[in-house]
């Protein structure tokens, strides 16, 4: 009887600790010879960036960095916070619009009209839709700018400890930026794309200010005149200003390479483990994560972030009042949450250095944090540049993550956000 209560205590324990494992039979994501293949078309570094493919080879590199670049980890710890399935057959049935009709929205991610490798969608905490249309579920892809909202929820959390003042300049906290372009510019226009900062992620041609500060990461092809060190090009950085600061919205991760910068500075530690010790130690995560950091191991906190689509979704459950579905305590301080959904500067987009259209200003309120739109009926969106989404809406109780890629012929996949959104006001009305 003794030896049936400790095989029944030591059952329920590894259960615990390594979740649920009534999962499909693994199967492998790629072959031996398909791997030698991609690794073969990796483009040289030494003469283009490494993620200029498209198509096919973008989908193999999106999901397989780890294997081709220089990674620092993000450690789990702790049982799987277990996700519930309550699948919502209304979310995959739901007809949206393609231009070959009205089609089911999973359908519509299987289809050519769709890049999509992966989407899962939360509500209260459970499962109500996963699909994976060109990954495997247990595969770890590159989040691209999503990441960004790591730095700037970071940063909420420091400011709610009152370790920061984000009206302060950021050479308050950084003094070697008291020589660059950043000087006078505060915490909070940073943390808005707002400093005003002529180093716009939308010229992104050789020799421009973004383009070297990408190379300093390894990120580009280095120059003679590339910076040794990301901190060495943000604080050498003088490329004048397109607007004063907190005039307009114009989106750059160097903005968010400051904050990381700070992050660093304030708890003493690299951006990763900041990372690890406020979110991914506390979350339940399934898997460990990763960041991208292929110059002397500094994480690329402007969009490299490594994780499971489960995984995003706990840290996007963080934002919701489901949070305590993994975790036991608030991790995302209240007045954050405020703070995106009704502290934002509708100002930012009406001046933005790059307009946006009357359709899309119609249905946004704000951008704020890092993030990149908050719309009317309460959805908080993050995109990543190829493909990547985290939308949460703390109202409805949702999170919806998803990946993917750009097709070869530059883009004439359908967004996955729009259709996402249409499913999810469908089945849960605004």
């Amino acid at each position: 009887m003794r030896h049936v209560s400790l095989f029944v205590v030591l059952t329920i324990w590894s259960t615990l600790l390594m979740g649920n494992n009534n999962r499909e039979p693994f199967e492998p994501a790629a072959t031996v010879e398909e791997n030698l293949r991609q690794h073969k078309r990796i483009p040289d570094p030494a003469e283009e960036v490494w993620w200029t493919p498209t198509g096919d080879d973008m989908a193999w590199n999106n999901k397989n960095i780890q294997a081709i670049f220089p990674t620092v980890p993000v450690y789990r710890d702790g049982p799987v916070s277990e996700l519930e399935y309550k699948l919502r057959t209304d979310i995959a049935d739901f007809k949206v619009d393609t231009p070959d009709g009205n089609m089911r929205f999973v359908d519509f991610l299987d289809s050519d009209h769709s890049t999509s490798m992966g989407v899962v969608v939360l509500h209260k905490g459970n499962i109500v839709f996963e699909h994976y249309a060109r990954m495997k579920e247990y595969e770890k892809p590159i989040w691209w700018s999503v990441t960004k909202v790591l730095a700037s929820s970071l940063i909420a959390i420091l400011e709610d400890r009152g370790q920061i003042d984000v009206s302060k300049s950021v050479e308050y906290y950084l003094p070697e930026l008291s020589e660059s372009d950043f000087a006078g510019v505060s915490v909070r226009n940073v943390l808005d794309m707002a400093s005003g900062i002529d180093c716009s992620d939308g010229e992104y041609s050789r020799g421009t200010c973004y383009y070297e500060f990408e190379a300093s990461l390894d990120d580009a092809v280095r120059s003679d005149k590339t910076a040794d060190t990301p901190y060495e090009a943000l604080a050498t950085m003088r490329p004048g200003r397109w607007a004063d600061p907190g005039v307009g919205f114009d989106y750059s991760g160097t903005n968010t390479f400051v904050l990381s910068w700070i992050v660093e500075r304030l708890m003493n530690m690299p951006f990763q483990d900041a990372v690890t010790k406020e979110f991914w130690h506390k979350i339940g995560a399934e898997g460990d994560a990763a960041i991208f950091a292929a110059r002397y191991g500094i994480a690329l906190s402007t969009g490299g972030f490594i994780a499971k689509a489960r995984d995003m979704a706990r840290f996007g459950l963080l934002f919701t009042p489901s949070y305590t579905r993994v975790s036991n305590e608030r991790l995302v301080p209240k007045a954050y949450l405020d703070m995106i959904l009704s502290g934002g500067r509708p100002e930012l987009y009406q001046n933005a250095r790059f307009p946006e259209s009357d359709d899309f200003m119609s249905e946004v309120r704000h951008n704020v944090y890092q993030w990149d739109v908050v719309y009317n009926n309460d959805d908080v969106y993050k995109g990543g540049w190829a493909g990547q989404g985290l939308l949460i809406n703390p109202r409805k109780d949702l999170v919806a993550v998803y990946l993917g890629y750009a097709k070869d012929d530059q883009f004439s996949e359908l967004s996955v956000l729009t259709q996402l959104r249409d499913a999810l006001k469908g089945v849960y009305p605004d």
